[in-house]
Order: structure tokens, then C-alpha cells, then sequence
């Protein structure tokens, strides 16, 4: 998800899409071995509160630039309530994004922020801004050392720089706990890769592991393990105490993101058999990366898929 420090968002989001393809196309074989048995897309349904069902604003962003309170209009008239910004305020203060955002009956419960490479400086001011907007949740979207720009192999990031993230995510989830907000680790796939320095490890063992669980919990993305041939599932049977908000995106058959209900992916299957886990999610956020001008019709259809009543 992008960020919004100088210009390093501009460059994430773009190094972000192609990442994601990359991704993509190495594990698509596993992903539709892992979710071939999808019912037809007509059929999946798994009807959740309405407050639960949330979108990431990422997904709108082209529109949201053109016609901002027009977008946050149809979004509550979908029946959407609560929202997650990606770092991107489409040039508004905090207090004036809030301020829309009421106007449309809609809260910004979470939020994507920068926590690596920490800076204690700019971090009170993410959670000063986290206050105003009226956020539970911060979510640090992905490490810069993972993205391609920054470091050539990111795929073959060290298990080193993998502790050195979760100690960081501690120290910010710990000021942040102060002002009584939650911190939320996102993934992609680069979490779920074998480490070449610790290759009976990944980064996602390294964050299990050493995250605080009174402070940080995993905001699991199902189509990132699924694009190396790890169920979402198996993730989540690991620590289901840990995981507190899903992203529900979709696969198409050769291994790009689509609309939700209309890929590869068996949610129903996912979220029930999660729910037997015993997990307790609180946020169920639709997203789509490359929506585009299309990005309300994504909207309706994620909305669809979560809160439905059979």
C-alpha cells in the first residue's frame, strides 16, 4: 500500500503494481492448486456485520482524485461505514479528510503508515495524525527494504533485516499503544519466501515470532501467500489470536488481482474455516490494486460478496 512521505509513496505505489505482478505470476500454479475447488462466483457468499465490511481507499484512488466527496457519497450508499486509507489524504489535512468523511456517515477506522526504517519524529506525527482521523488501527503496509527499487533482490531480503523490522514494529507499536491506537502488519508475498541466509525460515516466522502480541497484530492479505502456494489458512491456524484484519482480494486465473468474487479464490472456504479456527477478525477490507475507472463497480461487487444474505 502506499505511503505519503516526500516522494517515496509516489515510487512505492509504482514499484508496488509491478512487484505484485511479479508475484503473481511465480506462484500462480499453487494458488489455483490451493483454490481450484472455488465454487462459481454467483455462489460464494459469506454475509458478515455491515460493520465489518471496510474497503481500502488504495483501490479508489484515480476516482477519489477526481471527484472526492462523489466517491464517499456512492461508497456510503453502497452501505460501506468504514474505510482504510492507504498514507494518501488526496491533498487534504487529516481534520479535513475526517471532516468528509462524517459528512458521508463514514469512519476511517484504519490506516496504512511507514514504520520502516523507524523515525521516532515522524512516527508521533503519523499517530497525531492517526487521533484526528479517528483510527483504531495502524497498519505498516510493507518494509522498504522488500520493495525492488530500494534493494535489487528484494525477494531475497536477509533474515537479518527481518529482525531488525520486528524490533522496529515494537518500538512504534509500543508509543502508539500510548495513545490507545493498534498496530497491524501487513503482508505481501516477500513474507512467505525462504530466506537465503536461514532458508528454514521465512519473514513472516521472524515476525510471528518476535512481535509483541499485546501490540502488534497481522493483517493478512489472502492473495499474497496464495501467489507462492501458501493457503491463508495455514497462515492463520499458526496464531489465530494474531490476526485481527483481512484483505479480500482476488486472483484471476493467470495469477493478476481481479474483483473480488469474480477469481480463483474460495473466500467462503477461507473465512469459515477461519472462523473455526477460532480467530476473531474485525475488519474485512476489500481491495483491488488496479480498479481504475472501474473502481466502484469493485466496490459494489466486494460489498456484495461480504454482506449479502442468503
Amino acid at each position: 500500500m502506499c505511503i505519503h512521505h516526500s516522494d517515496i509513496g509516489s515510487r512505492h505505489r509504482l514499484d508496488r503494481r509491478g512487484f505484485l505482478r511479479t508475484s503473481a505470476a511465480a506462484g500462480v500454479l499453487g494458488a489455483l492448486a490451493l483454490a481450484g475447488s472455488a465454487p462459481a462466483h454467483a455462489e460464494q457468499s459469506y454475509p458478515l456485520p455491515v460493520e465489518s465490511v471496510s474497503i481500502q481507499l488504495y483501490t479508489l484512488r484515480e476516482l477519489l482524485d477526481q471527484d472526492f466527496d462523489g466517491v464517499l457519497a456512492r461508497l456510503a450508499e453502497i452501505g460501506y461505514r468504514t474505510v482504510e486509507h492507504p498514507g494518501l489524504l488526496h491533498g487534504k489535512t487529516p481534520r479535513e479528510f475526517r471532516t468528509a468523511l462524517d459528512t458521508h456517515g463514514l469512519h476511517a477506522t484504519s490506516g496504512h503508515h511507514q514504520i520502516f526504517p523507524y523515525d521516532e519524529a515522524k512516527w508521533r506525527q503519523a499517530i497525531a495524525d492517526a487521533v484526528t482521523l479517528g483510527q483504531r488501527y495502524m497498519v505498516e503496509s510493507i518494509p522498504l527494504f522488500a520493495i525492488p527499487s530500494y534493494f535489487a533482490q528484494a525477494n531475497l531480503t536477509t533474515a537479518e533485516l527481518w529482525h531488525d523490522y520486528a524490533r522496529q514494529v515494537n518500538r512504534a507499536a509500543a508509543l502508539a499503544a500510548d495513545a490507545g491506537l493498534e498496530v497491524g502488519v501487513h503482508n505481501h508475498a516477500t513474507e512467505f519466501r525462504p530466506l537465503p541466509d536461514d532458508p528454514g525460515r521465512t519473514g513472516f516466522d521472524i515476525l510471528l515470532a518476535e512481535t509483541d502480541p499485546a501490540t502488534v497484530h497481522f493483517e493478512l492479505d489472502v492473495y499474497g501467500p496464495l501467489t507462492v502456494g501458501v493457503d491463508p489458512v495455514s497462515v492463520i491456524a499458526r496464531a489465530p489470536a494474531r490476526f485481527r484484519q483481512l484483505h479480500i482480494k482476488d486472483m484471476a486465473a493467470d495469477g493478476s488481482i481481479t474483483d473480488p468474487g469474480t477469481g480463483i479464490i474460495d473466500f467462503t472456504r477461507i473465512l469459515r474455516e477461519a472462523h473455526d479456527l477460532g480467530v476473531d477478525i474485525r475488519e474485512y477490507i476489500i481491495e483491488q490494486d488496479n480498479a481504475g475507472r472501474g473502481a466502484l463497480l469493485t466496490a459494489q461487487r466486494g460489498y456484495d460478496l461480504l454482506s449479502k444474505r442468503s
